[in-house]
């Protein structure tokens, strides 16, 4: 049967952006992604408002600074038990209840900002807790997408999420800023409190999530890394991923490479910090060619070593619009390589474990850029910021050459015939 004009021109799309299946076809899902994406705008805005806040109250850099710590920990600590809570409950009522959390500590922010109570300890103190919430959210959240869509569309999900996430972290931002500045600290938060019906309404219609459970009911921590230390495609796809964001990760030396590399300022700066999640943006939105892509772990070997190549590039400019294009072709590549990586493991591990890994994934995404920040930033100081940057993307690069003449299977991983 021939091809009709329009689904010729349909199918050109497809093959450039981003595949809207999964959000014609289920309206679970949709109204999931489109809770998610409102959602990430508000937490955008309530995290640099809170920023904004503890720099007003202090102005100490160096108290700003520690509301990072006070969100990171947590999210690392409960992240893996976040992942085996959802292992044994109901993850419609886990996502739900974590979303509500949310929102009311969004609501004690607005409430003691309308009441004149500001105090670092209350601020960073709703920050961890905001954090144990989204701890306990995202696995809950991320393992109901294999339920609600069949795995032919979970590639194409995946790079849709993808799109929300970096979607929050431009818009949500800018939109706190100018918010705080001309309606209060209390408007941003408020705005975010809001913003959390979407995410709740999404979780109130879905149906009962209960994991698919063999024998005990009880989910462990460690039966999840002893499952991912037996699975070496899994185990690879982390692996992978730290190659990038240890090796290769400069984000902490931008305000000094701003200065010194291009003569610019904290504007400067901003764009730096902007073009890998612009890139990353990108990514998302003209994901239509990796339906074809069948050799997932290739892929994600060929990204991340993109990633490298494009950041010891960058290390070696000192043009700015060239290194704004080479940051913003790393964040393309990360976020090629994160869409394969979530997809594999949602695909090949079964339902059981796929709260644990998110759990893991979650500490890898979370603790890998903070060790990579820490490493970029001692060997700037031992040597320099060039030194940092380029020999980190050329580090990146040989790691993964490493791992690809390993791991033979992963690179002959096949979305066709899945194995963990």
């Amino acid at each position: 049967m021939t091809a009709t004009k329009e689904e010729r021109e349909e199918q050109d799309r497809r093959r450039v952006f981003a595949d809207l299946t999964p959000l014609r076809t289920s309206a679970h899902y949709r109204r999931l992604w489109f809770g998610s994406t409102v959602s990430w705008v508000g937490q955008g805005m309530t995290s640099l408002a809170v920023s904004l806040q503890v720099y007003d109250i202090t102005r100490s850099p160096f108290s700003v600074g520690l509301v990072g710590l006070f969100s990171l920990v947590p999210l690392v600590v409960f992240g893996l038990y976040g992942g085996a809570i959802a292992d044994t409950v109901d993850r419609r009522k886990l996502g739900l209840y974590s979303a509500c959390g949310s929102a009311v500590l969004s609501i004690a922010l607005a409430a003691a900002a309308f009441a004149g109570f500001h105090r670092v300890w209350f601020l960073y103190g709703i920050v961890a807790l905001q954090a144990v919430c989204a701890a306990l959210n995202s696995p809950a959240r991320t393992s109901m997408i294999p339920r609600l869509l069949p795995p032919e569309q979970l590639r194409a999900a995946n790079a849709l999420n993808s799109m929300v996430m970096t979607f929050g972290m431009l818009v949500g931002p800018s939109l706190g800023g100018l918010i705080v500045g001309f309606a209060g600290f209390q408007t941003a938060y408020l705005i975010d409190a809001v913003a959390f019906s979407a995410s709740l309404y999404a979780m109130w219609r879905l149906p009962s999530m209960l994991p698919d459970r063999k024998g005990s009911r009880r989910a462990s921590v460690l039966d999840g890394l002893r499952f991912l230390a037996t699975r070496p495609n899994l185990r690879m796809s982390f692996l992978s991923d730290f190659c990038a964001m240890i090796l290769a990760h400069p984000r902490a030396l931008f305000p000094a490479v701003a200065v010194v590399w291009f003569g610019g300022d904290a504007k400067t700066a901003g764009l730096l910090v902007a073009a890998p999640a612009f890139g990353a943006l990108l990514g998302g939105v003209l994901s239509g060619w990796q339906g074809r892509i069948r050799h997932h772990g290739q892929a994600i070997l060929i990204a991340v070593a993109c990633w490298g190549t494009a950041i010891a590039v960058f290390g070696l400019t000192r043009n700015l619009w060239l290194g704004l294009l080479l940051l913003a072709l790393a964040g393309y590549s990360d976020t090629v390589s994160m869409i394969f990586r979530n997809t594999m493991m949602q695909v090949a591990a079964p339902d059981e474990m796929r709260g644990r890994l998110q759990g893991v994934f979650i500490v890898v995404v979370a603790g890998g850029p903070r060790l990579g920040d820490f490493l970029a930033g001692s060997v700037a100081d031992l040597t320099s910021p060039a030194v940092a940057v380029t020999g980190g993307g050329i580090a990146c690069v040989l790691a993964i050459g490493v791992l690809a003449l390993y791991g033979r299977d992963f690179r002959r991983y096949d979305a066709l015939d899945p194995t963990p």
